[in-house]
């Protein structure tokens, strides 16, 4: 829809500098995801993608942040964009007051999302070599970097966006596996050793001429480089339940990504990160079923008691091998 748009965006762009007192603007509501507004604004000077943080999520659940997390969305593409540049929008300004910012606008056409390019069958497992690349890039520059984490104290409301919704609640619906979601979710809170992006989707994901563009960093912190790993893994096994007949293409991006990634991981054992990620993976299968943010395209309800019989299975046996749980993917899709 093109209007003038909310109030309080024309008001977040006057302080941002980005237009005057009585310029109008024209904007338009874009699709996004549960957790923030997201606007096409077209300026005098050009077009600029403005966020702005919902204080109560788009979910059918009680789900409930502070909108003082766009703080640390910015922080984080700042950062991530030192160390990649083509990796993030460039920033064009924020007003922490209202919990909105300003960005480079990327064109669709020229930038489409992972997730789409999946879902229609672009299923490229160099795509999935370059975004395993972008993240351990990211994660190793970051590495054990004491002023990096004194910057991102943000455990309260990781906990609030990631760890309570995907993992916390998934317990409650699960009480026989809430002693092993519960160490989860302790390991996790406990771990600190990377800037973790905390919602690494292929839906935050566009796929550029340079390369993977990341968004919405929003849970941004300084914690476990498995929880980044974990998460986007999940959604690479999802699709295969979504888009059954490609569940083989799937697994081999899902195999390319977790070999490049592991390519950059220095700060300690890829043994342990690989561990942790494969103790989480299973976790966060569940949680995308049964959790406060459950997937939108898993809508039979045998799909979903395939991915809970499955997750369920791999929570009991404390697995450490990402490929073991990729072949028993693969074998249950047949």
């Amino acid at each position: 829809m093109n209007d003038a748009g909310p109030q309080e965006l024309h008001d977040a762009l006057r302080h941002m500098a980005l237009v005057g007192a009585h310029e109008q603007v024209s904007m338009t509501a874009l699709s996004g995801g549960v957790s923030s507004d997201i606007y096409r604004v077209d300026l005098p000077s050009g077009v600029v993608c403005v966020k702005r943080a919902l204080p109560k999520l788009k979910v059918a659940a009680d789900w409930r942040a502070p909108i003082e997390r766009s703080r640390w969305e910015v922080e984080w593409m700042r950062v991530a964009g030192a160390i990649v540049p083509s990796a993030v929008p460039r920033i064009l300004g924020e007003d922490r007051a209202t919990g909105c910012f300003a960005m480079a606008y990327l064109p669709p056409e020229r930038y489409p999302i992972w997730k789409a390019l999946l879902r229609d069958g672009a299923i490229e497992p160099a795509t999935a070599e370059r975004v395993g690349a972008v993240l351990g890039q990211i994660h190793a520059a970051t590495a054990d970097h004491d002023p990096i984490a004194a910057r991102f104290r943000t455990d309260e409301i990781f906990y609030a966006i990631r760890l309570e919704p995907y993992l916390v609640a998934t317990a409650k619906a699960h009480p026989d596996l809430a002693a092993r979601i519960g160490a989860l979710v302790t390991r996790t809170g406990a771990t600190k050793r990377v800037l973790v992006h905390g919602d690494f989707s292929p839906k935050n994901l566009l796929i550029g001429p340079e390369g993977p563009v990341i968004l919405d960093a929003e849970c941004a912190w300084y914690g476990d480089p498995a929880f980044d790993l974990a998460f986007v893994l999940t959604h690479l096994l999802l699709k295969g339940i979504w888009r059954r007949a490609q569940r083989s293409r799937y697994l081999e991006c899902f195999g390319t990504l977790v070999q490049t990634y592991a390519q950059h991981v220095a700060w300690e054992a890829w043994d342990d990160v690989e561990a942790r990620t494969a103790a989480l993976l299973p976790g966060l299968l569940l949680g995308r079923v049964d959790g406060k943010s459950p997937v939108e395209y898993l809508t039979d309800t045998a799909d979903k008691n395939r991915v809970r019989a499955f997750a369920r299975a791999w929570l009991s046996q404390q697995a450490s091998s990402l490929a073991a749980i990729a072949a028993a993917w693969a074998e249950e899709g047949r």
